[in-house]
């Protein structure tokens, strides 16, 4: 196990292997932690977390290493994680997201239940909302507040 610890797989960063995982309660982002407690769990490096999600290794790598996000990872970024984490989609998206101070509310939806055109519209607002300025995010979050406002009308009151 020591030997895999200081291997290098040829890419020029250094294997992961179970011993080389932070702690359970070592600081760091959810992201961090989950792909760390993931790696301790199966025994897995960097490597083949990324062969399994179809991603580059230095990918990987670069998420379970960096301490502040600054942006989720990319949709396929996250799919190909959670893919190779062998864990649901959701809770990747779900931790990448709170890894840089983003939550998302409600449960997990499936695409099959979410279905319909609405999807790619959900799809690009999630993508794109990092190309925003700070300004035109909070335009974008007074106009979901607003609208969310207006769709749920006090009980009793109508819509």
């Amino acid at each position: 196990m020591t030997a895999h610890a200081a291997a290098d797989d040829g890419g020029g960063l250094p294997r992961a292997a179970p011993a080389d995982v932070p702690a359970p309660g070592q600081a760091g982002n959810p992201l961090q932690r989950l792909i760390a407690r993931r790696l301790r769990e199966r025994g897995w490096s960097y490597g083949e977390v990324a062969r399994r999600g179809g991603l580059p290794r230095s990918t990987v790598y670069t998420l379970a290493t960096t301490r502040n996000l600054v942006r989720p990872p990319r949709p396929a970024t996250i799919d190909g994680l959670a893919q190779g984490l062998e864990l649901p989609v959701s809770v990747v998206r779900t931790t990448a997201a709170e890894s840089t101070g983003l939550h998302y509310y409600g449960g997990p939806t499936s695409r099959a239940a979410r279905g319909g055109p609405g999807d790619q519209e959900r799809e690009l607002l999630i993508a794109s909302i990092d190309e925003l300025s700070p300004e035109n995010r909070r335009h974008v979050a007074a106009l979901v507040a607003s609208l969310r406002n207006r769709a749920d009308p006090p009980a009793g009151q109508p819509g």
